[in-house]
């Protein structure tokens, strides 16, 4: 599915988080929402989800608008939003967490058990560490196991949307491009990815594209290879100018091979 999103105005009271945003997100390629704090990242995360009205402009899904679409009707159409803070019910185990992410879609946990399991396993496979903790509570595990959890419940949707808000947030290195070189796999998969990152390097390596927000407005909206190279996104958002000043930045060695390899294709811009 392709997600459009044009002229995106989101307020709070007198105050606005989302300054007259376009961008556009489509499957084959994870487009990566870059910004510091308060920039707006969730805002928008929220609103395209359906959990808060804009002021003004639209959301597209396949050319429909959906703009005033209840977020649980989203979420059963296939676009689903993996909220920062995980959110997980910490005193169910791994595999009851899981089910729970089947309600609204017709699959219910009490029944068809084989079709269940099915949907479960499908998830673990993108997060073998989970593996072996299915019997675990949720609130006993890791951050970075969380974090696995709460994509995985999503994705016993099967999901042809993902948003994801920091999903790498309070994460050590590895956990980090564990899970970013997962996202990019759901991407290559066919998934529609938009996802909210202040881990703007590692995230750029595993989108085709990227869209920079500062104070709610877009200031940067190109191709992955394009904003890794450029000089200003490099000092404000990379940490550091890119060496020799063509070309993508190096990738970090510590990186695993899928996010060090060739960047993948960017989709359009927003039309």
């Amino acid at each position: 599915m392709t997600l459009l999103v044009e002229g995106l105005e989101v307020r709070y009271g007198a105050t606005r988080a989302v300054r007259g945003v376009s961008l556009r997100a489509e499957p084959g390629g994870a487009t990566a929402l870059l910004g510091a704090n308060g920039a707006g990242k969730t805002s928008l995360l929220r609103t395209v989800a359906g959990l808060h009205r804009p002021a003004a402009g639209r959301v597209l899904l396949d050319g429909r608008d959906i703009t005033a679409t209840p977020a649980h009707r989203l979420a059963r159409a296939g676009l689903c939003l993996v909220p920062e803070g995980r959110q997980l019910f910490a005193e169910l185990t791994v595999a009851e967490n899981l089910r729970m992410g089947l309600h609204g879609t017709g699959v219910r946990p009490g029944a068809a058990r084989a079709l269940v399991e099915a949907r479960i396993d499908e998830a673990v496979a993108l997060f073998p560490a989970l593996g072996d903790a299915l019997g675990r509570r949720a609130g006993l595990l890791s951050g970075g196991q969380q974090q696995m959890v709460a994509i995985a419940r999503a994705l016993v949707r099967r999901p042809e949307v993902l948003l994801l808000d920091e999903p790498s947030l309070g994460l050590a290195p590895q956990l980090v491009v564990a899970i970013l070189a997962a996202v990019r796999q759901l991407a290559e998969g066919g998934v529609t990815v938009l996802l909210a990152e202040q881990n703007a390097a590692a995230a750029l390596r595993c989108a085709g594209r990227g869209v920079v927000l500062r104070t709610g407005e877009v200031v940067k909206d190109d191709t992955a290879a394009t904003l890794l190279a450029d000089e200003e996104v490099s000092r404000h958002y990379l940490g550091a100018a890119p060496t020799g000043g063509a070309g993508p930045r190096a990738a970090p060695a510590e990186l695993p091979a899928l996010l060090r390899g060739p960047l993948l294709p960017a989709s359009p811009g927003p039309e």
